[in-house]
């Protein structure tokens, strides 16, 4: 195999840099787009063919040939999460910033950082071979927080731009000893909105025994969804779920994470009913989830009064043979069958199944065998983590095998204020993508 070639570590960070200053928050379409328009032109500069499909969200989609004929497809996502209050961060989340080799701002370890590794990866290889080894194609996602709603019409409509041999993903955890996981699946996604609707505007609280109050209404729609001792009352919901087989549970019970740094920076006491060691990872590959995201009333007020409406936002993370769309007429039935039948529920844009490649497969085998030469190990195969990312939208498309190896570090806080990343592990991240693609080629 060709010697690997070293990576331009003041070009990531310029290009990184570029990518932080263009803010790209989830659902904010002006943004979005500057920002697919910034992505499109760092693609371009690779010599790489290039199309924006608008969405919205919008979604570019890059593809340059290689030295042999396989072909990579690389997806990240570019959409990010609010800073939040700018006063908790200790520097401006969209100015990135340099302290103690780690770099700051939002998007730096999920997102835009995988994507500028990636990026500079590519020219890597272009610039020490004249060519890339093998062929890529990149798909940025700018729906990627909201369920990729537009991802799945955009690779219909593009298919032969998009084809490939293979998936990678830029999501996961590390273990203990700060190596990557390689999953090779990830888990479906389902979003819906419950409603209840109260009085046609907002009544004194005096009103509250003469009429149903919205707000206490959803709260006992949800607690009939899910119970305090975290089950989930859907019937049926687990009925299609396996667990793990006799392989993968060898496997889970390999792995081991890094739980104290965990709690630390989660700023938490305890996991769940005090789980430890292969039970925590179990749960986290093998289980299905109910989490309520958000819950409001109209209008949102301290005040003493009835609300006119109420809404929550739930969203489930699904295993193997479960389905969005079963799992969409199993809570509607569920609500109806107890009493709950004037609770709207309305699907929210995106979602799609989970998806699984057998752990054998020659392209996981190869993402894990890339992880010696960068980590010094090969990295722990898993069947999948605790996120969820479109990639089956990709099997059933291709028929290709998918892996996912992520980035970011427990402590890196891509939700919260100070989203940060150490810049070693940027260059490593760039420099798996190199090794894959070399092995790739041969």
């Amino acid at each position: 195999m060709p010697e690997p070639p070293p990576l331009l570590t003041e070009k990531l960070i310029q290009s990184l840099e570029a990518l932080c200053a263009q803010p790209s928050v989830v659902g904010q379409s002006d943004d979005l787009t500057a920002t697919a328009d910034l992505i499109a032109a760092q693609l371009h500069a690779l010599g790489m063919q290039v199309r924006i499909v608008p969405g919205p969200p919008p979604v570019v989609l890059a593809r340059r040939n290689g030295r042999s004929e396989q072909t990579l497809l690389l997806y990240h996502r570019f959409d990010a999460p609010p800073p939040g209050p700018w006063r908790a961060w200790s520097h401006e989340p969209y100015q990135l910033a340099e302290r103690d080799g780690a770099l700051y701002g939002r998007g730096v370890a999920e997102g835009k950082g995988p994507f500028a590794a990636h990026v500079h990866a590519a020219h890597a290889l272009i610039q020490t071979f004249g060519e890339l080894p093998c062929g890529l194609v990149f798909v940025v996602d700018g729906g990627g927080l909201l369920g990729s709603p537009s991802l799945g019409q955009t690779l219909d409509e593009h298919p032969d731009f998009c084809a490939a041999d293979a998936c990678l993903g830029s999501t996961g955890e590390r273990d203990a000893d700060g190596a990557p996981l390689c999953y090779s699946g990830s888990k479906g996604l389902l979003q819906v909105q419950l409603s209840a609707r109260g009085p046609a505007h907002p009544l004194p609280a005096g009103a509250a025994p003469a009429l149903r109050n919205p707000l206490w209404r959803l709260t006992w729609a949800l607690s009939n969804i899910k119970g305090e001792d975290e089950d989930i009352r859907i019937p049926g919901f687990y009925e299609e779920v396996d667990g793990p087989t006799r392989d993968e549970n060898t496997a889970l019970r390999q792995i081991k994470l890094d739980e104290p740094g965990r709690l630390a920076s989660w700023g938490a006491d305890h996991f769940l009913f005090g789980m430890s060691g292969v039970a925590l990872v179990r749960a986290e590959v093998t289980l299905p989830t109910c989490n309520l995201s958000s819950i409001h009333c109209q209008p949102e007020s301290n005040l003493a009064q009835l609300p006119s409406a109420a809404t929550a936002v739930l969203d489930f993370q699904l295993v193997p043979r479960q389905s969005p769309d079963a799992l969409a007429k199993l809570l509607r039935d569920h609500l109806d069958d107890r009493g709950f039948q004037d609770v709207h529920i309305e699907r929210l844009p995106g979602g799609y199944p989970p998806a699984r490649t057998n752990a054998q497969n020659r392209f996981v085998r190869q993402v894990s065998a890339a992880g010696a030469a960068v980590f010094g190990t090969m990295l722990p195969i898993v069947p999948s983590g605790p996120f969820a990312l479109p990639l089956q939208l990709f099997v059933e498309r291709m028929t290709c095998p998918v892996a996912s190896v992520g980035l970011a570090r427990t402590d890196s806080s891509p939700y919260g204020p100070d989203e940060h990343i150490a810049l070693v592990e940027l260059l490593n991240h760039g420099r798996l993508l190199i090794e894959l693609a070399l092995a790739m080629a041969k």
